[in-house]
């Protein structure tokens, strides 16, 4: 893979626009092709890049893009819908719900980046279980997987024809998994579900291209998570206290390594059956990291 994003041919009509380095903000996204008008997978965080991906799209698509797959709330999967004015979004019940309500980050907590004119659209069309869009035969299905995992309002996008799984931020691709948003329990859950597919073709939400391969780390994570929080949540550690002390092993490699907070943080609050403190999580990030603000690249 080269510095640049690249659009990759995955099927006939089917491509990737995979971003590297795939950090902080710099997600993947997916574009499918119907003479009626194409369907893209997400957009991306800053107006520069929604730009260049809307530039391929419309090279490689036989018509402009008509409507958008919001495969959760975060920005970097949403910002640049606004560039798409006349697109129908649709999106999970609880990715609107998360729309009007987002949180805001204290300004140090990342290092400084331009996202440029864009902002999130609400959903046009949004659902409670699954959805299947078939243009020209071409089957399309968006499932929620029953359960928070990434965020509460999580969508994979299925292409039974071609064996083609979309995995929005479900999977992370050398990246660290996620899961502040969401449940480390429901995230296995809904891993379970997309192996069951036996899908040819993994598409994450961040980082290259896979296949099935790509389930079983983000799986081994999230166990790694769950006994950590169990472990220090009865030695009666904070989560910054637990993840100072935390051998992060065999997943020590992984890129954005201070979401092991965030995680922990979530983590500990499944444990109580509560919430997280979602500001504080985000400033224990930055503690973790030196006090220095996160690495942004966008």
């Amino acid at each position: 893979m080269t510095d640049a994003p690249q659009l990759q041919r995955l099927a006939e009509g089917v491509w990737a626009y995979v971003q590297p380095d795939g950090g902080w903000m710099i997600n993947n996204t997916g574009l499918v092709d119907d003479a009626n008008g194409a369907t893209s997978i997400d957009v991306t965080s800053t107006a520069d890049r929604t730009r260049a991906y809307l530039g391929e799209a419309e090279e490689a698509a036989s018509s402009p893009i008509r409507r958008v797959i919001l495969t959760h709330s975060h920005p970097d999967h949403c910002n640049g819908a606004s560039l798409l004015p006349d697109a129908e979004i649709i999106a999970h019940r609880r990715v609107a719900d998360d729309l009007r309500a987002p949180h805001r980050l204290a300004p140090h907590i990342f290092t400084p980046f331009v996202q440029g004119d864009v902002t999130p659209r609400l959903p046009t069309i949004v659902f409670d279980d699954h959805l299947t869009i078939a243009p020209e035969g071409r089957r399309v299905e968006v499932r929620h997987p029953g359960t928070p995992a990434h965020t509460t309002g999580d969508s994979y996008v299925w292409l039974p024809g071609e064996r083609v799984l979309f995995t929005g931020d479900l999977v992370f691709h050398g990246g660290t998994p996620f899961a502040l948003s969401g449940s480390p329990l429901g995230w296995l859950r809904a891993l379970e579900q997309m192996a069951a597919l036996e899908p040819e073709i993994v598409v994450p939400g961040h980082g290259a291209v896979g296949g099935p391969e790509l389930f079983a780390p983000v799986a081994d994570y999230l166990r790694f998570l769950i006994d950590a929080a169990g472990d220090a949540r009865a030695r009666g550690l904070s989560p910054l206290e637990a993840a100072r002390r935390l051998d992060l092993g065999p997943f020590a490699g992984l890129a954005e390594k201070e979401r092991i907070v965030g995680n922990l943080h979530r983590a500990f609050a499944e444990l109580d059956g509560a919430q997280p403190d979602i500001p504080s999580a985000w400033q224990d990030m930055y503690e973790y990291n030196g006090a220095q603000p996160l690495e942004c690249h966008a």
